[in-house]
């Protein structure tokens, strides 16, 4: 199976080190979620696969070999700054992109009608694209980087500025395009819409990637926590082991959220016998109503990530 890999890039400009050992892979038929600060790298490593930008080491790779021009007219790419002409005719430009791609007149045409017909700007075409709003430009932006029917999608915050009637029609064309086995990698501040659609979520801090993996690999790999509705926790908390890493984190009445955390614990607990002691300890206490994990968002795993402290690389 194809696969987009992102290998080990490194690239600085001056004393700022844009990235920094930035590695993973995009799958043939995955929605992959990039998301970060303003300046963390991400639009540096999509312009260092387009070729836009050459890394100071590293390497990005197709399907095991190196991406090279052959490769960059088989990617659809959509710049995060809209990079169309705006005096130009919608049909023109994108009958224009098609043919740059390699396509002949007739499929040129035929591809312009059909993504501008399930993007709902087919009424738009003979307009120039000046005159558009803001969220049919980025219909008419998305339509340019599939016109000439890419095998890699690289999309830099592509919904942005998009209502939510258009968020879902775009969401729509990314789906189908993953189905039919493209990889799409694609940024967004939108992290409710990067949960709801992406199949693996990257989170980067200062150019490194810092976490990577499906949600519920990442809900996982964070502080597991359960919600208790029983006794109030004075009755229970205190019979809690010392040094297992379980702490109240918040408790109102008889509603209580415990945490596990490992890193500050002499000998800390597994998330399973961590779960039991928190159950027993409740029930000791009296009748409990409801035990639950906590099932973390998407925001609350970014927040975590990007709160803690960075890791300075040995000299």
């Amino acid at each position: 199976m194809p696969t987009l890999e992102i290998d080990h890039l490194d690239k600085a400009y001056g004393p700022v080190h844009a990235l920094r050992d930035m590695t993973f892979d995009v799958h043939s038929g995955e929605i992959f979620g990039f998301v970060g600060s303003n300046g963390a790298g991400k639009t540096t490593t999509m312009r260092i696969a387009l070729g836009v930008l050459a890394p100071d080491s590293g390497q990005v790779r197709w399907d095991g070999s190196p991406v090279d021009l052959e490769t960059r007219r088989r990617i659809g790419y959509m710049p995060e700054e809209r990079g169309l002409y705006p005096r130009m005719r919608v049909d023109q430009q994108l009958v224009y992109l098609a043919r740059l791609h390699g396509k002949a007149p007739a499929e040129a045409k035929d591809a312009m009608e059909r993504w501008t017909e399930l993007l709902g700007v087919a009424h738009r075409r003979t307009d120039e694209v000046q005159k558009l709003s803001l969220g049919n430009q980025q219909r008419v932006q998305l339509a340019a980087a599939l016109v000439h029917d890419p095998e890699i999608l690289v999309l830099d915050e592509p919904f942005s500025g998009l209502d939510p009637v258009a968020v879902d029609v775009m969401s729509g064309v990314l789906r189908e395009r993953a189905a039919a086995g493209v990889p799409v990698l694609f940024s967004s501040h939108q992290l409710d819409l990067v949960e709801r659609l992406c199949d693996r979520v990257g989170i980067i801090k200062d150019g490194r990637m810092v976490a990577e993996g499906a949600i519920d690999e990442l809900r996982t790999a964070a502080r597991p926590q359960w919600f208790v509705d029983g006794a109030a926790a004075s009755a229970w908390a205190p019979s809690l082991a010392s040094g297992s890493g379980l702490r109240i984190v918040s408790s109102d009445g008889h509603r209580t959220v415990v945490e596990l955390d490992t890193a500050s614990a002499a000998h800390p607990l597994t998330p399973d016998d961590a779960a039991q002691a928190v159950l027993q300890a409740a029930l000791a206490a009296g009748a409990v109503r409801s035990f639950t994990p906590v099932r973390h968002s998407l925001v609350e795993l970014y927040r975590d990530v990007v709160s803690a402290p960075t890791e300075e690389p040995a000299a």
